[in-house]
């Protein structure tokens, strides 16, 4: 187990209960897709797995040491004065890892997501796509026990976010972190996850816990076999359920 929440509840003064009571257990090196309808607190339990938040009422586990959580927004939030190599390198200078060596390693990491050559771009010259896989490389450039992805493809183009989600799983491949993503696409969940987690509308509760076979990464053609097509109504339909509980 890599990170835990138990019986957890957030409420915000003025806006009442935003999430929970809801459990969540994510596994060393799982890939955990969160869905469910729009406010329903799917953000929130990811701000609680990060440690950004604490919760009103539960318990938040989480084993990652300092620097072996990474998150990745739906914005890229990248700094715009600097170059891609200067925004991978940020998070290994600032925990103290010489400049040499941190800009080295960031170049290693571009590298990774298919960035080799654009070391010296800054974000204004990066499209939507790039900017994201400069983003999964600043996530990834301090090896990560627990990756933690909050809508990050959701202003790509189609053929852009389906090229991201094999890179996803092809750097999951290679470094093995946990992941856990949140999306409203069902498709991208199931394509992307081994275990898709469906919440209720808000105050989120669970509403559903559906295991996706088939390897990881996905074969070619895995997108057209009978058993996508299945997994996919079966989360359909206990997101429906979800929202009109």
């Amino acid at each position: 187990m890599v990170a835990a929440l138990s019986s957890v509840e957030v409420a915000y003064p003025g806006r009442g209960q935003a999430l929970g009571p809801f459990d969540l257990t994510v596994a060393e090196g799982e890939v955990l897709a969160l869905v469910g309808p729009s406010g329903c607190g799917k953000s929130t339990a990811l701000r609680l797995l990060a440690g950004l938040e604490a919760p009103t009422r539960g318990t938040v586990t989480r084993t990652p040491g300092r620097g072996e959580t990474a998150v990745v927004f739906q914005a890229p939030t990248l700094a715009p004065w600097l170059t891609a190599r200067a925004n991978v390198a940020l998070p290994l200078e600032l925990s103290g890892v010489p400049a040499a060596e941190a800009a080295r390693r960031a170049d290693e990491a571009l590298a990774r997501v298919g960035l080799a050559g654009a070391e010296t771009a800054r974000p204004a010259q990066l499209s939507g796509g790039m900017a994201m896989r400069v983003s999964l490389a600043r996530a990834l450039v301090t090896g990560p026990k627990l990756l933690l992805l909050d809508e990050p493809f959701a202003a790509l183009d189609e053929i852009t976010r389906r090229a991201l989600a094999d890179d996803v799983l092809k750097l999951w491949a290679t470094l093995r972190p946990a992941i856990v993503f949140v999306t409203h696409n069902v498709e991208e969940a199931v394509y992307m996850a081994s275990r898709v987690v469906v919440m209720s509308r808000g105050p989120g509760r669970l509403a559903g816990d559906i295991a996706v076979a088939g390897a990881l990464p996905r074969p070619d053609g895995f997108r057209t076999t009978a058993e996508f097509r299945a997994t996919v109504e079966t989360v359909s339909d206990a997101l429906a359920q979800g929202i009109a509980a």
